[in-house]
């Protein structure tokens, strides 16, 4: 368990999937988000997944979103790799951020990762601007990164963070 300054981290099990499939179902994350049809799948294909590791992210008691981090296994190009969704209902004060800095100090001072990366949506602004307060920044654009619902591909946002610029 981790613990922020208003969340914690505590590894995701199978009695938290109903809440995070609900989350995730909601438009405003599915929209980031998407998944397959079968969003409850999803999640526990996520939580079976040997080489993620999933977060849930608890405020007041309630679970709030999920974030989760991968690790290249490549050690010439280590670094981590997260992820993180939040419940609409709690964005804007700051829950996003903490859990991104709570798990990035976890993972520096237990894993010694030097290096992390964050991709979300280009037209994401509001992850985007999450994200920059941690530290993250911009590297590129990735054109044409993921296929949307709407069949089209549409661009990413490659951000990047230095253990030594983590805003804490």
């Amino acid at each position: 368990m981790l613990r922020g300054r208003a969340v914690i981290l505590r590894p995701a099990t199978e009695a938290d999937v109903q809440a995070l499939v609900a989350i995730r179902a909601d438009p405003e994350v599915r929209r980031w988000w998407r998944g397959s049809d079968d969003l409850t799948g999803a999640v526990r294909a996520d939580l079976g997944d040997d080489d993620l590791h999933v977060y849930a992210i608890e405020h007041d008691g309630q679970v709030v979103g999920a974030i989760q981090w991968y690790a290249e296994a490549d050690p010439d190009y280590r670094h981590a790799s997260l992820d993180v969704f939040l419940d609409p209902a709690v964005r804007g004060a700051g829950l996003g951020v903490d859990a991104i800095r709570t798990l990035a100090r976890h993972l520096i001072d237990e894993y010694g990762h030097h290096r992390f990366t964050i991709d979300p949506a280009a037209a994401n602004s509001a992850a985007i601007r999450a994200y920059a307060k941690a530290g993250f920044r911009p590297v590129g654009v990735l054109r044409r990164y993921e296929r949307g619902e709407d069949g089209r591909w549409h661009d990413g946002l490659l951000m990047d963070l230095l253990a030594d610029d983590l805003v804490e």
